[in-house]
């Protein structure tokens, strides 16, 4: 892949892929990343819908801002975030513990459109809202073993505007990528990009609005 010269990844229209579905009638676009299978379709709901949506969640989701320890600090995670799901498994990461609470009815339907185009099932999302530009998600991996060894991530975006980052986590000569998730896209992540990938919501100082950001994830028991 040849980065363009701001670091945006360059795209190229795939439609026939395996993994990825147009169940929806969305066209689907394979970023051409090294060690990484990612799918961007950047109007997987009308607009119609997306407004709809974005209304529907704010009101519907618990949100509510947790509290990590970082050397020996507790430290409010600059984001509400809800983990929400039909199975009664919880989701740890960064030394939290969700448990999960049920499935507003416009997240059901955000998930029947993640599925349709992934062609995988999911039983939990975890739901982010970034309140303004101060709000913001480290560099991480979806790695945790209770999402299996090549988890399908499909990342459903309603709202504000956001820049995406992506990085090789063993490759420091792969540049940064950079993604803008507009309002009612899908980002969908396979394969080993978890492994070899990480990737990070920063703040923006020339964003104002709520954006609103959920991942949709097949939690499975850990072995």
């Amino acid at each position: 892949m040849n980065p363009s010269d701001d670091g945006r990844a360059q795209v190229s229209a795939n439609p026939q892929n395996d993994l990825f579905g147009s169940a929806t009638g969305a066209q689907p676009i394979e970023l051409a990343l090294p060690d990484a299978s990612v799918c961007f379709f950047p109007s997987a709901f009308s607009a119609i819908e997306a407004d709809s949506l974005f209304s529907e969640a704010l009101q519907e989701i618990p949100w509510q801002q947790d509290v990590i320890r970082i050397a020996g600090k507790q430290i409010k995670i600059p984001r509400l975030q809800c983990l929400l799901g039909d199975s009664a498994l919880p989701y740890a990461y960064s030394g939290l513990l969700l448990q999960p609470r049920p499935f507003p009815s416009c997240v059901k339907q955000m998930r029947e459109r993640a599925q349709g185009l992934s062609q995988c099932r999911f039983n939990a999302a975890l739901a982010n809202l970034y309140r303004d530009e101060r709000d913001s998600v480290d560099w991480h991996s979806d790695d945790e073993s209770s999402l299996g060894k090549a988890p399908v991530i499909a990342s459903v975006s309603f709202g504000e505007t956001r820049r995406f980052e992506l990085r090789h986590r063993f490759d420091r000569a792969q540049p940064t990528r950079k993604i803008e998730l507009t309002h009612g896209s899908v980002l969908l992540m396979s394969g080993s990009t978890q492994y070899f990938w990480e990737h990070r919501l920063p703040k923006d100082s020339s964003t104002k609005l709520p954006r609103i950001n959920l991942t949709f994830r097949l939690l499975i028991q850990p072995q």
